[in-house]
């Protein structure tokens, strides 16, 4: 943690992947920079993040830190606090919740998204370490094992098929989804995978010594299970980019900004980056746009500057 001052070239957001990756990218620029950060990060409930080349089975506490360490090397300031109010004439001004004003010429929104879990007893207990959400996250570490998949929307049908490459002993829970809800198309291809599609709602999960063993329906019923996943209903924390009148886009993940493909917003010097500019960004993915980012808007403020000295010079 450092002093804040008051005026930055730039200021992110957020500091997970995303928001510490744009920042070291400004910070070895030589940008005055500051990241805010509440330290809420998502992934917080898994003890190792995958996929990530030079990186896999990293802890997510240990992959921040060593992040935040990398960009205190070029002077970025970094304090944990949270934005309760931005404004824009031109340039940028935050106020945290510590009372704290600070502006920045560019402002990167690197705030991501939380999951809400579905209300079933035990779910968000064991989120993270038998009750899992993404396959490419997890599904290596616990392949082969019995799984369950618990329906929330018709989509949960593509959650059980993208299931069955790790594990061939796969159960749908429909939970709350009506078989007639299936398509033919769904039917065949469940089948074809192999997984076996259980109607009725799921009251709730067997844990015994502290793992899973088994979900239970309403009526009783129970069924061995070793994994269960889950979909969380995502929820964006993009309420700075409505605060700012940014353009937005609803998708059946909630809604977020329109951008270009480097990250910008339809509002002059707001960024964009992580799960804050999408559902789907793994950390890898976050990176390499906090990374596009702060490239982006280090070449940005360079024409700029320039621009403005050849016309203060009269040339």
């Amino acid at each position: 943690m450092t002093e804040v001052t008051e005026n930055y070239e730039v200021i992110v957001v957020g500091g997970g992947a995303a928001g510490l990756s744009a920042a070291l990218v400004l910070g070895r620029a030589r940008r005055r920079t500051l990241v805010v950060d509440a330290g809420e990060p998502r992934n917080a409930p898994s003890a190792h993040m995958q996929g990530y080349l030079g990186r896999d089975g990293m802890p997510p506490a240990e992959f921040l830190a060593v992040g935040r360490e990398e960009i205190a090397r070029y002077g970025v300031e970094l304090v944990r606090d949270r934005v309760v109010d931005v404004t824009r004439d031109g340039d940028f001004t935050l106020v945290l919740a510590s009372g704290g004003t600070v502006r920045a010429r560019r402002l990167v929104v690197a705030t991501g998204l939380k999951d809400e879990l579905p209300p079933v007893a035990g779910v968000a207990e064991r989120f993270g370490r038998d009750v899992l959400h993404c396959p490419y996250c997890h599904g290596w570490e616990v392949r082969d094992r019995a799984f369950g998949v618990l329906a929330t929307t018709a989509l949960s049908v593509h959650q059980a098929l993208m299931v069955s490459q790790w594990s061939k002993d796969v159960t749908l829970f429909l939970h709350q989804v009506a078989e007639s809800e299936l398509s033919e198309q769904d039917v065949r291809r469940l089948a074809a995978a192999g997984v076996k599609v259980v109607p009725g709602e799921v009251a709730g999960l067997v844990v015994e010594d502290d793992r899973l063993t088994g979900v239970r329906l309403v009526d009783g019923t129970a069924y061995e299970r070793e994994v269960l996943f889950v979909a969380p209903r995502a929820v964006p924390r993009t309420e700075l980019f409505v605060q700012l009148g940014a353009e937005m886009t609803e998708t059946p993940f909630g809604s977020y900004p329109v951008i270009d493909e480097r990250g910008l917003t339809s509002v002059p010097g707001l960024w964009a980056a992580g799960n804050a500019s999408g559902f789907a960004e793994q950390v890898v993915n976050a990176a390499s746009r906090g990374y596009r980012a702060g490239a982006t808007i280090n070449g940005e403020l360079l024409m700029a500057d320039l621009d403005a000295a050849v016309e203060a010079a009269g040339v």
